[in-house]
């Protein structure tokens, strides 16, 4: 079992899912039930199955939820591409939130790996 916790691209994609909620309050309420419930969701998705996978009794069912959570992070690279496309946040917020994005992939894809 591992502490999900103490993993670090956990802990960013913590602090990911609280930013992308903060900028999401600037959005325009016609998009509330739409690309923005849908953002909410997918990057949520990310630390919950990191955490689920964490609590599995091996390696390889935890690098299954890995994988799961690496989707849902490029569901939401997709989705902050769109946000940006609309033109419904500034570029700078939205750039700034791609990187980090980018950065808990490489993290995620990076530990699947060595984890085999």
């Amino acid at each position: 079992m591992h502490h999900f916790e103490k993993l670090l691209f956990w802990q960013k994609s913590i602090v990911l899912a609280k930013n992308i909620y903060l900028v999401c309050q600037k959005i325009h309420n016609d998009e509330k039930f739409g690309l923005i419930a849908q953002i909410k969701r997918s990057v949520i998705s990310i630390p919950s199955n990191i955490a689920e996978g964490s609590g599995r009794n091996s390696n390889k069912e935890f690098n299954h939820f890995l994988a799961i959570a690496l989707g849902s992070a490029f569901e939401v690279q997709t989705q902050l591409i769109l946000i940006k496309e609309l033109n419904l946040l500034s570029e700078d917020e939205v750039n700034v939130l791609l990187g980090d994005i980018a950065e808990i992939q490489r993290m995620i894809y990076s530990f699947k790996n060595n984890l085999k």
